[in-house]
Formats: structure tokens, sequence, C-alpha cells
């Protein structure tokens, strides 16, 4: 069985304030009588279901076409978190991840259309922690690891210290906890901070 955990991606998906939202251009129609249908996208490169690049948040930081492919493919445990809105969460509400990668569900961003700047983001400690135990990539249901106002990003920053994968803005809702294979492959953006993945989570054996 396979998850998909991707948000669709139309204009009304939400983007960080003040960032660039998808739009679309159609050069060519053949509903107008053209030879082919062609379109031009234009958007942030932190749409939707996205993979940071380090340099995003690193000055000396990877770009996300020098990430290793291996990172963002490979089993995965999904966990539901009692997140409160606008917290950061402890390492005491997550259970021994049992995985490389560990995607968390807070609930805490419920609906990919509508931007709410409460939604729950992760501790340092609980970044350090996760590495301590191999982790290798994190993920969540929410735009950032960091709340909507933190400037110093010590959770991203943790992440960079410890080379730790990011995945943001997936959907999980309906997702049940546990393990999974884990397919979120970035796209290969020479010199970008981010890019939109196509995220997907297949039961084991499926």
């Amino acid at each position: 069985m396979i998850y998909d955990i991707t948000p669709p991606i139309t204009p009304g998906l939400a983007v960080w304030p003040g960032d660039t939202p998808p739009s679309r251009e159609v050069l060519l129609d053949l509903r107008r009588g053209d030879s082919v249908t062609l379109s031009t996208l234009r958007s942030t490169v932190h749409l939707g279901a996205h993979a940071d690049a380090p340099s995003h948040y690193g000055v000396a930081g990877q770009t996300i076409d020098e990430r290793a492919l291996e990172r963002y493919v490979g089993p995965a445990r999904v966990v539901r978190v009692d997140a409160r809105r606008g917290s950061r969460i402890g390492r005491d509400a997550v259970p021994e991840p049992g995985a490389e990668r560990i995607l968390l569900a807070t609930g805490s961003f419920p609906d990919p259309t509508r931007f709410n700047t409460d939604f729950a983001a992760l501790s340092v400690e609980l970044v350090e922690w996760l590495h301590e135990r191999g982790v290798k990539l994190v993920g969540i249901d929410t735009p950032s690891v960091d709340t909507f106002d933190s400037k110093e990003l010590p959770a991203h920053n943790a992440c960079l210290r410890h080379d730790l994968a990011i995945l943001e803005g997936l959907v999980l809702e309906g997702v049940p906890e546990g393990p999974y294979e884990l397919i979120a492959l970035p796209l290969r953006l020479v010199g970008f901070d981010a890019s939109p993945v196509r995220a997907i989570l297949r039961t084991p054996g499926g």
C-alpha cells in the first residue's frame, strides 16, 4: 500500500508569508488549437512537501543538488506526537525511532491551504537525541522545524551540526503510525536551497 504524503500543488496551496505561491502560465494549449500544451511554473522551491538544503540555513552548507539521495529513500517510521500549538517538541514526546528516518505527525498544521502560524516545531534537545540514535532524516507535517517567529533557527542549526536531512510540509493525517519505506527525492536543482518532493510512504512488502 502507498500513502501519498504530498499536498496537491495548486494556486491555493499556502506558502510561507512573503514567499512565492505556485502559479501556472499556459504558453500553448491543445484546446486552443496548438500542437501541444506547454506550461511554465513559477513558485518558491519551499513548496508543499519539500526538502531543505543546508545552504538554506548555513552559509557553507550543501545545496540541494549536492545532497546524497540515499537520505531520502529507505526505512522510516511515522510517529504521532502530542504537540501543543506553538510549542517545541521535547525529547520525551517521541519514542525510540527504530529507523534512520523519522516523520513526526503533530496535527498542528491541519490545512495546507490555510497558513496558521502556531504550528509545533522541534526542540534542539530532540534533534540532538535523534542524532545520537542514528537518525539521518527528520520530517514534519508543518512548514518548518522551527517555530514561526524564530529568527535564530535553533532546530535548523542543530540539524546542520549533525547533517540531518529535513523534510517539511508533509501531509501525515490518516497515515497510521509504524514502519514504512520513504521515497521523497528532491529535484537536482543546482545551487538551490530546497526542492519540492513527491513524498510517498510504502508499507513493508507493499
